[in-house]
């Protein structure tokens, strides 16, 4: 799916300028996080709240999708802001969640979210792929780049800091909430427990490749700064050891689709789409501290930026099959589903990160 799907996006990707009011806009900024002898280079994309009142940006605006107005490189408000770092699924980017980074940046939430190399759009390199354990380091090395600089976003609450993560994504910030997972479980009669799409997608991501990567997706890579993290219908949720996920100490929103992809579609594209994870890690961690919530109307894919009227066609002739990405549940409007999961995580955020 993926292939051709980034095919696409980069057919699609343009900027252009708008005419947004600046009290619309975020600041908005990109750098590279330099590469060690054990991490790959990481893109990062930064919002952050500005009081700058110039010429915007449509950011991510295409044939296809909705952009948003931001401000590049604009001087940051004073802080000290509270800190979202957001995931993106596989073979996706840091666009897919850009909807919900303005959103946060109009509470006063300064947001980062890293390309994940290897599980990227314009980085599916097959060494990084099977590199799976690197993506909670991905989100860790965010988390340091952004603290280690108040130039880039203003100042940061140290103490108030959480990751949302889509689909692989999910995955990713679970991890990082102390989620361990058992790589050489999920391999053992994978056909059984997850069924061949799933089964596919483990072999991509070097998943029971060999016995180090099993030991390090296996390891403890939780961040002790996190303070909440939020899912948003996460896979492969069902890999995590029910012992791991019952030890997690932090507050956790699972948002799931409401919905399933009819299994055909799924076939046809390509994706493990299901809400069993999202059931399976709600039905795990602690009670007391968990949310979990069926979005109604809402798909795997509902959760990714606004598509423009017309745009599942232009998807369909560029890349057959792709369209799957602008489908939601019958009758719904990914605005509306937007709007919800929206409030749902500001309201779960406020709570979590309240100022001490």
């Amino acid at each position: 799916m993926f292939t051709r799907l980034r095919a696409l996006f980069c057919l699609l990707l343009v900027v252009t300028f708008s005419a947004y009011p600046a009290s619309a806009a975020s600041g908005f900024r990109e750098m590279t996080i330099p590469g060690t002898e054990s991490d790959h280079p990481l893109h990062l994309s930064l919002w952050y709240p500005t009081g700058a009142d110039t010429e915007t940006t449509q950011l991510g605006e295409t044939p296809a999708f909705v952009g948003l107005p931001v401000i590049r490189d604009a001087d940051p408000a004073p802080g000290p802001h509270p800190l979202v770092i957001l995931s993106h699924g596989y073979g996706g980017s840091w666009r897919n969640l850009a909807w919900l980074a303005s959103e946060l940046v109009d509470r006063g939430y300064v947001v980062a979210a890293p390309d994940h190399p290897g599980t990227t759009t314009f980085d599916m390199a097959p060494a990084d792929t099977v590199t799976l354990w690197k993506r909670p380091t991905d989100i860790s090395r965010a988390i340091d780049a952004v603290l280690g600089d108040i130039t880039l976003t203003g100042p940061i609450a140290a103490n108030r800091i959480a990751a949302i993560g889509h689909s692989l994504g999910g995955w990713t910030v679970v991890e990082l909430a102390g989620g361990r997972f058992d790589a050489e479980g999920v391999m053992t009669d994978c056909f059984a427990q997850f069924g061949a799409i799933y089964c596919k997608i483990f072999a991509a991501l070097g998943v029971g490749r060999d016995p180090a990567a099993t030991a390090a997706l296996g390891a403890d890579l939780s961040d002790s700064r996190l303070g909440a993290i939020v899912t948003l219908d996460l896979g492969p949720g069902r890999g995590f050891t029910p012992q791991s996920l019952a030890a997690v100490q932090i507050p956790v929103l699972v948002l799931s689709a409401g919905e399933d992809i009819d299994p055909q579609t799924a076939q046809r594209a390509g994706i493990a789409a299901t809400n069993k994870d999202s059931y399976y890690l709600a039905g795990h961690l602690p009670f007391a501290t968990t949310q979990f919530t069926l979005v109604a109307g809402a798909l795997h894919f509902s959760f990714m930026q606004l598509c423009k009227p017309g745009a599942a066609a232009l998807i369909e002739e560029e890349a057959p099959g792709e369209s799957i990405v602008c489908r939601d549940g019958a009758g719904a409007d990914r605005q509306s589903i937007h709007r919800q999961v929206s409030d749902m995580t500001l309201a779960f955020l406020a709570r979590a990160l309240a100022a001490k």
